[in-house]
């Protein structure tokens, strides 16, 4: 079981205090639009069952919206990143190296869950790593919010999430009326999900889990509510114990034309559809919908019904598909064999780790070598280019992996 040290945990939770508005803003800065609609949905609240005295203390001090919440609202990577973009970033050596680890450390709890909700480990880690990199962005107070002040901010000013975030509010009010977390505690992302496995407030009250016997569901410091919590999502919406999400396979030529479609496994194999590896498919009479997110020239997937169930966590091709690739990772089964048709003068997964580990040798870059690619690393690419001479974009590039290594 992983719990975070009382030190280490007071000082997290008050920077989160300080990032998400538990700090009342001065009267000038007040919004009196955003603190009328606070007060107009208490009465929302208590049709719902939130005592007055629960809400008025979520909200204490509360009196402007979250100012990153809509501007993160407007953006989600599943659905924007190339698909080679996105997998790269989360299914490459870091990820399944610290998978592995935590299999090692959390091998007790881990069985216990494969044992009482039938999902294998590999799953689970694997959506722990997609979810929070293993806990890691809990420790990061700058990446997360105060839930009530964000689910409020989406209500109010994000017509699009406005029931959403309504429903979602009262829950996590609900939440902290049932004692499970404290105030301090109740942080999340942008639209409210929470903890290691990041739920959403409803999601929480249908599924989560006190794995660990204290007495709470405490998905936010204790490892085994979270990881069960997952588990428990996943095989109370079907989860077929024992067999797998999928399959990598190798399309006939015209193959894209069956984009969508669904047979039986035997059936692909007689339309010419194999696994790179040569190997038979498994339970020949299982059905599987086939899926070419990169389009006809790129590998192909026969997706089986735990594909679809992990989609249930998050509904993204891209999210199930890399959950899946991970797992089987982390289990010891290799990874794809298959390239994908990346444009001309991008970089491989490969290229990505080497870039990033010459512009940290050369003294531009002081994060971890994770091939994520993200502001820090771009900011590295732009101060490398300016002193270069080259246009600094900031844009990884085959001609700045060029630069670097000569």
């Amino acid at each position: 079981m992983m719990r975070f040290t009382v030190t280490r945990r007071a000082g997290r939770l008050a920077a989160i205090a300080a990032t998400a508005g538990f700090l009342a803003a001065g009267p000038a800065s007040a919004d009196a639009g955003f603190q009328q609609w606070i007060a107009d949905f208490r009465n929302v609240a208590a049709q719902g069952g939130v005592s007055g005295s629960v809400y008025d203390n979520a909200f204490e001090g509360v009196t402007i919206p979250d100012p990153e919440v809509l501007e993160k609202a407007r953006y989600q990577p599943e659905f924007r990143s190339q698909v080679w973009d996105y997998l790269d970033s989360r299914v490459n050596p870091f990820t399944v190296r610290k998978g592995q680890e935590m299999a090692r450390r959390h091998g007790r709890v881990l069985g216990q869950i494969e044992r009482q909700f039938g999902i294998d480990r590999s799953v689970i880690l694997a959506i722990w790593s997609m979810e929070s990199n293993y806990g890691e962005v809990l420790e990061k107070p700058d990446r997360l919010h105060y839930v009530p002040q964000a689910l409020a901010t989406l209500a109010y000013g994000d017509s699009r999430r406005a029931k959403f975030a309504r429903t979602q509010l009262v829950a996590a009010l609900k939440i902290l009326q049932s004692g499970d977390i404290r105030r301090e505690q109740l942080s999340g992302s942008w639209a409210g999900a929470m903890g290691h496995t990041q739920f959403i407030p409803t999601s929480y009250q249908a599924y989560a889990v006190d794995m660990d016997g204290n007495g709470r569901r405490d998905i936010w410091t204790s490892v085994p509510d979270a990881l069960a919590t997952a588990a428990n999502l996943l095989a109370k919406n079907g989860w077929q114990t024992g067999k797998t999400w999928g399959y990598e396979a190798a399309a006939p030529s015209g193959g894209g034309r069956y984009d969508g479609q669904t047979k039986t496994l035997a059936e692909w194999q007689q339309l010419g559809f194999t696994r790179p590896d040569g190997r038979g498919f498994p339970r020949p009479s299982d059905r599987a919908e086939l899926k070419m997110p990169a389009g006809a020239s790129g590998p192909a997937f026969l997706m089986l019904r735990n594909f679809f169930i992990i989609k249930r966590y998050n509904n993204s091709d891209s999210y199930a598909l890399a959950v899946g690739l991970l797992a089987d990772q982390i289990a010891g089964y290799g990874a794809m064999t298959q390239r994908w048709p990346r444009p001309a003068g991008t970089l491989s997964m490969e290229e990505k780790f080497e870039l990033q580990t010459r512009l940290k040798h050369l003294g531009y870059y002081g994060g971890e070598i994770d091939g994520n690619l993200g502001s820090g690393s771009q900011a590295a690419i732009k101060q490398f280019q300016s002193r270069t001479g080259m246009d600094a974009d900031g844009v990884p590039s085959q001609n700045v992996l060029d630069r670097l290594r000569r």
